[in-house]
């Protein structure tokens, strides 16, 4: 079987989402198409590598196709190439008690941009009540405001959000609007206290949406026996490597890892365009990311959560390419330590180096499906917390 006859087998099951980073790709005699994400090219050896929609990856030179997708290629391939900086170490400074006022300079944009990916479920997306906040954040949290009571906005931090694969905010990090509707998740408390530890450009990129399970809408592509009683639920638990039946289909073509590829695809498609969400900026590095997931988890399979965490940790790593990024995530605000979730949440952490889990229920105020009544605290301590640990980790 001829590699086109492969691909258009494949392609002919079709799929009804297809993720707003995918491009259609064309044969070199126009017979033939398909629908896929770039993932890596080399110009000098015209080898290509695409990530096609049911999550598997493909190997091809640049020969089989069009003129056209030859100079895509040439153009955003090579792009990628430049924009990649490598895997080095991110440096950080030990950070204060109180953090001062930021000191409104912009970052060196000669330096690569330090990315930290966000990910989870509604909590993670930012619930925080930024009104309320602004009333206290003088006393409890000064770095954010300044004399006169105005939001302090870091100049070396940027903030980028989508949801659901669509862009909600691209801005520099202010608390006065954290997610792009006037409320704050926990990426103001994050974002402060990275921007203080790291002497570069910094960016937090969150890709979220609610109501999400890690065991099942956002499942890693590597995940596999995690479901109950074994089973592996890639695609609809029916087939592996994510292809998806009729019946799926017809379900408006929803399958297991669905969200994971539309967040992952979102982010990945930012860091392709890398000046348009950090202007200036020409290199970046990923080197963490941040998981705050949990209350959905009833539609997954709590007793694994833990094994779908390391398949999670390393997925992105591997999306990224960040074999050197470290992980952190939340418990969920109303669990104590001896609660299912959670215990899972620090096995995972106990058996991975890079990774560490930040403890909510001494900081949370109410539970994660009611968004912690917006509680502002809430939300602040938890980022603190969880960009705290992260700087821990890359001090290590």
């Amino acid at each position: 079987m001829t590699k086109w006859h492969l691909l258009y087998t494949i392609i002919s099951v079709g799929f009804f989402l297809t993720p707003i980073h995918a491009r259609t790709w064309t044969s070199a005699d126009g017979s033939k198409t398909f629908v896929a994400d770039l993932k890596s090219y080399n110009e000098k050896t015209g080898k290509v590598v695409v990530k096609k929609l049911n999550g598997a990856t493909m190997k091809f030179q640049q020969s089989i196709l069009s003129a056209e997708d030859i100079e895509y290629l040439k153009s955003e391939g090579v792009k990628l190439k430049d924009q990649a900086a490598g895997t080095s170490k991110t440096a950080v400074k030990g950070v204060p008690d109180v953090l001062p006022d930021p000191d409104g300079k912009e970052a060196d944009t000669s330096k690569p941009v330090q990315v930290f990916v966000m990910m989870g479920q509604s909590n993670m997306l930012g619930f925080g009540n930024a009104g309320a906040l602004k009333g206290t954040a003088g006393e409890k949290y000064s770095y954010l405001v300044d004399d006169a009571g105005a939001w302090n906005v870091r100049k070396d931090v940027r903030n980028v959000f989508f949801c659901m694969g669509g862009l909600r905010y691209n801005d520099w990090l202010t608390a006065g609007n954290g997610n792009g509707s006037g409320k704050f998740g926990p990426e103001i408390g994050i974002g402060n206290y990275l921007g203080y530890a790291i002497d570069a450009p910094v960016m937090i990129l969150k890709s979220c949406v609610g109501n999400r399970a890690l065991g099942w809408d956002l499942l890693p592509p590597s995940a596999d026996g995690t479901g109950a009683k074994g089973q592996s639920y890639q695609g609809d638990s029916e087939y592996g490597n994510r292809q998806v039946s009729e019946t799926a289909k017809a379900a408006k073509g929803w399958y297991a890892g669905l969200q994971y590829d539309q967040d992952v695809g979102a982010a990945q498609n930012a860091l392709k365009n890398l000046a348009k969400y950090y202007p200036g900026a020409t290199k970046f590095e990923v080197a963490g990311f941040f998981w705050w997931q949990g209350a959905a988890e009833g539609k997954g399979n709590v007793g694994t959560y833990d094994k779908n965490l390391a398949f999670l940790f390393s997925d992105l790593k591997k999306d990224f390419n960040a074999p050197n990024a470290k992980f952190v995530c939340a418990t969920l605000g109303e669990h104590d330590k001896g609660a299912t979730l959670s215990q899972k949440m620090f096995a995972f952490a106990k058996k991975e180096k890079d990774a560490e889990v930040f403890y909510s229920k001494p900081v949370s105020k109410g539970g994660a499906n009611g968004h912690y009544g917006g509680d502002p605290d809430t939300y602040m301590k938890v980022g603190e917390g969880m960009g705290k640990l992260m700087i821990e980790l890359l001090a290590k």
